[in-house]
């Protein structure tokens, strides 16, 4: 089955050039031509990989991400023509997993876009244990779910990883760079504040056992099994 991509881009010309670079490397593609057209496509063919915009009318792409980022089943890639690192920062907060700037190469955007689904098909972490509980927060590593008094909360492929990574590895700390190399991959072009970022993200979807994952001064990050533990 064909990777679905919905291409989302108020500039016709950038968004159907995308869309045919993508349809070459057997893509299924959509293209939409602001949030709103973006949207019913979303609903109607669930794409595995979005492509948004920054800027677009109706719905811009922050407006687009809060409104998916439950979903565990997207990649997003933010398409801006910014390059304040402020915006940068806020698409990965709502949920995107990697941004480009405008202008850029479409080759760059293909081995983004690729480097993505294989993130999102096959995980890069290698789960030894079945499972992990603390109380009433659980992971279940081969089905990738985590539940939290009894309700699942969903999480996004590369934020399941990255705590799947920590637990697993619990009570070894690890600076930003090797938890970058270990979980995202050499693939990946962006920098160590995408690990900050997704920190945070797991905190607060885990809400009071956010504090099983530790921040090392100076160093990076580790996961213990206890919130007592320091």
């Amino acid at each position: 089955m064909r990777t679905k991509v919905l291409v989302a881009d108020d500039e016709k010309n950038i968004a159907n050039s995308i869309a045919y670079a993508l349809k070459r490397e057997n893509y299924e593609v959509y293209t939409a031509y602001d949030g709103e057209e973006a949207l019913e496509i979303i609903g109607i063919q669930n794409p595995q990989i979005l492509i948004l915009d920054v800027m677009m009318p109706k719905y811009n792409g922050f407006d687009i991400l809060k409104k998916v980022s439950n979903n565990m089943f997207f990649g997003i890639i933010m398409l801006t023509a910014k390059s304040e690192l402020i915006d940068k920062v806020l698409g990965l907060e709502l949920g995107a997993d990697d941004y480009i700037t405008k202008p850029f190469d479409i080759p760059e955007l293909i081995a983004r876009v690729r480097s993505l689904c294989r993130r999102i098909e096959k995980s890069n972490v290698l789960h030894e244990e079945d499972c992990f509980s603390y109380d009433t927060f659980k992971i279940k590593f081969e089905d990738r779910i985590v539940y939290l008094d009894g309700e699942v909360v969903y999480f996004k492929p590369k934020e399941f990883d990255l705590l799947a990574f920590l637990m697993n590895n619990k009570r070894v700390t690890f600076s930003r760079e090797v938890i970058l190399d270990r979980v995202w991959g050499q693939e990946y072009l962006g920098g160590t504040r995408t690990i900050d970022i997704h920190i945070q993200r797991i905190r607060k979807k885990l809400g009071r056992y956010g504090s099983l994952i530790k921040t090392v001064p100076k160093i990076g990050y580790k996961a213990v099994a206890d919130i007592n533990e320091n």
